[in-house]
């Protein structure tokens, strides 16, 4: 090429100037084509070096390839450019946006299986094709050549390629392909443009490859932290040297503190509770796992924690990392707590009666004389059948709430029940216990009657009003009032009696839990059960639609009394519910 650019030394005749002028424009034109090569391989090492060689976000890896694609629009002089990438799962090549002169539906429908068309043939065999007559190549598939009115048009595959240290290939593996299509002003697509796609190409799929690596990589990893700062147990990790390295926001709450307050830092400088600081130190020391039960706070605001720090070694075999988790246990230390309470409550409970019961059987049994009359012999009949009564009803609590807890069902025996009629009775029995209290039914003269399990309606009003009378030491009035409400009745039992602290309100209906704010409060005795039972035998009802029965403290004032309110369905079905 270098002698055909050099002037002719004797061009005097005509017809040999006409022949160099010619060839003269040959040389131009390549020449010309050589420059515009040339400055698109300048413009394609511009553009790669714009484009960021690290890409840890989504919209960052969007904003990289909207810029790409341009670009490589431009150098191609293509009206269309598209990034389509290979889906394993469904063995399709799908486009990547953004995409260059696609509308948005093209974007989504487009798609190619990777045994088809001329898509499916480069990322197969891994190398470029042009084709400049889409419609009438054999290799395209038409409907995508009319969906997207392509003419013309360039395939690349994108490869991501592995080399060693001397720059060899050792491995490579398709991802995709790179698509331009329709060269402007109606011209074809050629080999220059093919080579300059294949340059693109290479470093587009280094690109996409490592971004969705990074983006992985940042997605677990924020997905961890998210998972570490959901977690209730708290979390924290100190380094070798004792530095705090992470601390979750359920560890920086029992720590009193915000996150930030103590990364960084050394543990034995910002951990102030003792306790904490010394599982951790145990766990350094001793180079192995650690386990202690922790106590932290005072009084009431007490918490129990299980403190496990586990070793993270590294390749040495040294400590790298050390992680204690506290988990809190303080719910189940309360339970039991309340546990124990209830059995010697129990206990209590059960021998009371039965002291009664021995005393008057033994007494009767001892009167071989006939001291006592038929009056006094009844009534000692009677205390020890209402003492029976008791003992019955305190066993059956018990059964019920074995059942309940074994996860057993309750089985409801319905019948219609004349709702007036059970509360005067209850009433009328609960009276017979006191003569400090005024026990009183509020109810329409016409107040309907229901289906429902009426041993289980027994019970509740039992334990309602037998809790109003004991809650209310000082005497008082309790009052039983009954509600029409359309598919449903309500029973308020309202008291005069000590009331319950605000602290409480929320954890009365659980098992075990006892009101012990006060020395009034204390000398009540119970056993924890009655309020959680009588939820479950009202939940236990329910009608056709599934709307269940419930009970809820409606009104409570320390010191003047509390109302209790039962929601029972009219119309309860058959069937075992669920407690």
């Amino acid at each position: 090429m270098a002698d055909d650019t050099r002037p002719p030394q004797d061009a005097s005749a005509p017809g040999d100037l006409r022949k160099e002028l010619e060839r003269y424009k040959i040389v131009v034109a390549e020449l010309q084509r050589k420059i515009k090569g040339m400055e698109a391989q300048l413009s394609t090492a511009t553009t790669m070096a714009e484009m960021p060689q690290v890409i840890v976000t989504k919209p960052k890896l969007h904003e990289t390839l909207q810029r790409f694609i341009r670009k490589v629009a431009m150098i191609s002089q293509a009206e269309k450019a598209a990034i389509m990438l290979y889906s394993p799962e469904d063995g399709e090549l799908t486009v990547l946006p953004p995409a260059l002169g696609l509308t948005t539906e093209q974007v989504k429908f487009f798609r190619v299986r990777a045994t088809e068309g001329v898509t499916g043939q480069v990322f197969r065999e891994g190398a470029p094709t042009v084709f400049n007559d889409a419609v009438r190549d054999e290799r395209t598939i038409k409907d995508n050549v009319a969906f997207l009115n392509v003419r013309n048009g360039v395939c690349v595959p994108l490869i991501i390629k592995k080399r060693d240290e001397e720059d060899r290939v050792v491995e490579q593996r398709t991802i995709g392909v790179l698509h331009v299509f329709n060269k402007r002003m109606g011209m074809d697509f050629n080999e220059e443009d093919l080579r300059l796609l294949q340059m693109l190409a290479e470093q587009c799929a280094a690109i996409i490859s490592n971004a969705q690596l990074y983006i992985q990589l940042s997605e677990e990893k924020e997905e961890l932290e998210e998972t570490l700062q959901s977690l209730k147990a708290g979390v924290i990790a100190i380094n070798g040297e004792g530095e705090v390295r992470l601390v979750n926001s359920a560890a920086a709450t029992i720590l009193g503190g915000a996150a930030p307050d103590f990364v960084g830092r050394a543990f034995q400088e910002v951990i102030k509770e003792e306790r904490l600081k010394r599982v951790l130190d145990d766990a350094l020391q001793a180079k192995d796992e650690v386990s202690h039960e922790i106590s932290l706070g005072e009084g009431r605001e007490t918490r129990h924690f299980q403190a496990q720090a586990s070793i993270m070694r590294g390749d040495n075999g040294g400590v790298q990392h050390v992680v204690a988790i506290l988990n809190d246990i303080t719910d189940i230390r309360n339970v039991e707590r309340m546990k124990t309470a209830f059995v010697s409550t129990v206990s209590h409970e059960l021998r009371t009666p039965l002291t009664s019961i021995k005393g008057f059987i033994a007494t009767l049994l001892e009167d071989e004389e006939g001291y006592f009359d038929d009056s006094t012999r009844r009534e000692f009949y009677e205390i020890i059948d209402q003492q029976c009564d008791r003992l019955t009803r305190l066993i059956s609590d018990l059964l019920n709430i074995s059942r309940i807890e074994s996860g057993r069902s309750l089985d409801l025996h319905l019948t219609r029940v004349n709702v007036v009629d059970v509360c005067s009775r209850i009433i009328s029995a609960q009276q017979s216990y006191t003569d400090r209290h005024r026990l009183r039914l509020e109810a329409a003269d016409s107040f309907p009657g229901i289906v429902c399990d009426q041993d289980k309606l027994e019970q509740i009003l039992d334990n309602l009003l037998g809790n109003a009378i004991k809650y209310s030491p000082d005497g008082g009035e309790v009052k039983l009032a009954l509600f029409d409400e359309g598919e449903s009745v309500r029973m308020d039992v309202s008291d005069q009696g000590l009331g319950i602290p605000e602290r409480h309100r929320d954890r009365i209906f659980e098992r075990f839990h006892m009101v012990d704010d006060d020395v009034d409060h204390r000398s009540v005795k119970g056993t924890g059960i009655g309020l959680y039972l009588v939820k479950a035998l009202a939940q236990a009802h329910r009608n056709v639609n599934g709307a269940t029965g419930d009970v809820w403290l409606a009104h409570s004032v320390v010191d003047e009394g509390s109302t209790f309110s039962v929601r029972l369905p009219k119309e309860a079905v058959e069937g075992r519910a669920q407690a």
